[in-house]
């Protein structure tokens, strides 16, 4: 059955509204900026990593959005003192639930990874706390480990926004066994996105640095990624028939196809792929132009949440 409502933010039967679109948007960026800082790291073999601008944005990046992301997630509970009682009772065969312990394990690997790269400056900061850079030191024997597993649980918090959407099986555009991979995929183009707005605004840095340089082989490989699983995400919903393919025309007419078209493919997705294959090496390495670039993509994956969440629930089966 389609929803059939002319107001794109307040259709029958909404579970989720906006505060869990930014949520999911939030996640991606964490997710993105800890996978880009950690490959970042290994691949330079940066001998002081604390002094590196990949490193301190996804050092700020990376717990600060999944913080104010179950921020948002909390106060959007209809009881949000009672949110504690969710950290602490899980239930294995609930999405959410497992999300709740995913979280806690990723924020507790990624503090004490910022604790070991920051070792230095927490000790100069805190002197009367030495047991603090002790305990760091006796933990960093293991940074290779926790970096491994750091990359696992990035992929898998950025994967889990999509899980999180494909649990709604009475929405027919939501349950699809592609949304875990496609969110990944475009969570990592804005942790990407993010990273460079940090290093190059707050940083400071050159558009030929040798972080810009490095950022820029990931870029293209993970739009074209992001564009094939789109394709497939829709595909799967046009050949599935019946309320998936209703579901599909559905969301891709009205606002909602307006946000998919303009928003997504062509800000978020075409000029970043034309800024990266089509001009010059002189202006693709341009700060400005970068920065530019960087927004336009993080306003696609945006809307991106926004359209897979909202035009999600327009259809229900």
């Amino acid at each position: 059955m389609t929803l059939d409502y002319p107001v794109p933010f307040h259709t029958p039967n909404l579970v989720w509204d906006s505060s869990i679109a930014i949520y999911l948007f939030l996640l991606g960026i964490s997710s993105g900026s800890l996978l880009l800082a950690i490959l970042y790291k290994r691949n330079r073999q940066l001998e002081r990593p604390s002094e590196n601008w990949i490193i301190r944005s996804a050092a700020v990046l990376a717990p600060s959005t999944v913080i104010i992301g179950l921020l948002l997630l909390i106060f959007h509970l209809a009881r949000p003192w009672t949110f504690w009682y969710l950290m602490f009772n899980y239930q294995f065969n609930s999405v959410m639930s497992m999300g709740v312990v995913l979280f806690q394990v990723y924020m507790a690997a990624v503090f004490l990874w910022i604790g070991i790269i920051f070792k230095r400056e927490i000790a100069a900061l805190l002197p009367k706390f030495k047991f603090i850079p002790n305990i760091l030191g006796w933990f960093e024997r293991f940074t290779n480990l926790l970096e491994l597993v750091l990359l696992v649980l990035a992929v898998l918090l950025g994967a889990y926004t999509g899980f999180l959407l494909s649990a709604l099986i009475s929405y027919p555009m939501l349950n699809n066994p592609v949304l875990p991979a496609l969110f990944l995929a475009s969570g990592t183009s804005s942790g990407i996105a993010a990273v460079f707005l940090g290093i190059l605004i707050i940083g400071k840095l050159k558009g030929h640095s040798d972080e810009v340089h490095f950022m820029h082989k990931f870029e293209v490989p993970i739009m074209l990624a992001e564009l094939f699983l789109i394709v497939c995400f829709f595909a799967g919903l046009y050949f599935g028939g019946g309320q998936k393919l209703v579901a599909m025309q559905t969301a891709l007419s009205g606002f909602w196809g307006t946000v998919f078209w303009i928003g997504i493919m062509f800000i978020g997705i075409l000029i970043p792929l034309l800024g990266n294959l089509v001009v010059s090496d002189n202006l693709k390495y341009n700060r400005n132009f970068i920065i530019m670039v960087s927004i336009f993509d993080l306003i696609g994956v945006l809307c991106l949440r926004y359209f897979i969440l909202y035009a999600g629930q327009m259809t229900i089966a």
